[in-house]
């Protein structure tokens, strides 16, 4: 039960893990558009970074939509430098499973990422989603800009009242600047791609994000 009680709550900086300097090795390509992974990504594209449960349902949820140049899946808002996914999955670095989304703003607004964020995710379970028990489950928003952060709250505040309206409880989704984004292992990229039945974990709330 202690264990369990550990899992709810994030650690200190003082009691995450030390982890490590150097990177996880990723593969060069995105498996399923054949784009490079790794940055540097081509000019004129954005980065939008997203928590919103297990990455490997999260993840599948953007690199169907038109206008994604990649996404990958990775590890981020914690204080352990380049963790595992046992360490992160022990509670003991901070860190959320997110999803990288680099995108062609030209193509695709971040205001329709959000809309699928949104609606991919139950963001009330706070940290949890579904079965899945934990902090690496919580629902975030990690923004790269001032124009991200003030479109994800004015999203927010609209999601959040279609939700109370038909008796969901407050959204618990933390908005914040974007910290360091650590790829996770290659094993987990792509991975309902290479896995078609592979677990996804992920069920909405059925109600639509209003535009």
């Amino acid at each position: 039960m202690h264990g369990f009680l550990k899992k709810l709550k994030l650690p200190s900086a003082g009691e995450a893990l030390p982890g490590r300097s150097a990177k996880m090795p990723i593969p060069e390509k995105h498996f399923v558009n054949g784009h490079p992974l790794a940055p540097p990504y081509p000019a004129g594209l954005e980065r939008a970074l997203f928590g919103l449960g297990c990455f490997w349902g999260a993840e599948k949820s953007f690199w169907q939509i038109p206008g994604v140049y990649i996404t990958a899946v990775g590890y981020a808002g914690g204080y352990t430098p380049n963790p595992t996914y046992e360490e992160v999955c022990s509670g003991m670095t901070g860190h959320n499973e997110v999803v990288l989304v680099v995108f062609d703003p030209k193509q695709v607004s971040y205001a329709q990422l959000l809309k699928t964020f949104w609606e991919a995710h139950d963001p009330t379970q706070g940290m949890r989603q579904g079965n899945d028990v934990g902090t690496q489950y919580r629902s975030g928003i990690y923004t790269y800009s001032s124009i991200q952060r003030e479109t994800a709250l004015t999203s927010q505040a609209r999601y959040n009242e279609a939700l109370t309206q038909v008796g969901f409880p407050a959204i618990t989704t933390e908005i914040v600047e974007a910290p360091e984004f650590y790829f996770a292992e290659d094993y987990h990229q792509q991975y309902l791609a290479k896995n078609p039945r592979g677990y996804c974990g992920h069920g909405g709330t059925g109600v639509v994000c209003p535009a």
